[in-house]
């Protein structure tokens, strides 16, 4: 009985000690990024990925300003997930999401605890998976002492592909009732 106690205590610790380890992994990989993105934004480089995304935003979001800020956020928070960066790409999803409530809020559709069609399509597609470089999954796969921790690139396309193009065909849709 006291081998069981012991084992399950040192495991309890091992797990611990591991996860804490993770998040100072993850912590640095968001702090990283996040601040890239920053530098991209002060130094315009945000604006400029906004306009050269436009032709796809106008398709998925058609309602919004092109010039506006909920357009500007989601183009940062899609470049950051299409750069497999998850966790920096949250503040900009929040701030698109506060600004399309805005947006809701001065078009005067408030209607409480419902989402515009604008905020739904944005969820939908940061649900389906929108990257092509997993960074934090290869981040934990090296964390975890893989020998190939990028073997994971070619599947995770694929996945990305078709769970975006079905989430983009769902919206649309939905969009259409």
């Amino acid at each position: 009985m006291n081998i069981w106690k012991t084992a399950v205590t040192d495991g309890a610790i091992q797990a611990s000690k591991e996860a804490v380890t993770l998040c100072i992994t993850m912590l640095g990989v968001m702090t990283l990024w996040t601040g890239v993105l920053e530098i991209g934004d002060r130094s315009g480089l945000v604006d400029q990925l906004a306009g050269r995304m436009g032709p796809i935003l106008t398709f998925l979001f058609p309602g919004l300003d092109p010039d506006g800020e909920a357009r500007k956020q989601i183009s940062v928070n899609m470049t950051a997930n299409i750069c497999g960066l998850n966790w920096a790409a949250t503040p900009s999803g929040l701030k698109a999401m506060e600004e399309l409530e805005k947006l809701k809020e001065q078009q005067g559709k408030v209607v409480h605890n419902t989402a515009s069609n604008e905020m739904c399509t944005f969820l939908i597609l940061n649900i389906s998976s929108l990257q092509l470089i997993p960074v934090n999954m290869i981040a934990y796969r090296q964390q975890y002492g893989s020998v190939n921790p990028t073997a994971i690139v070619g599947p995770a396309i694929m996945a990305t592909a078709v769970s975006t193009l079905v989430a983009v065909v769902f919206c649309k849709v939905m969009n259409k009732r």
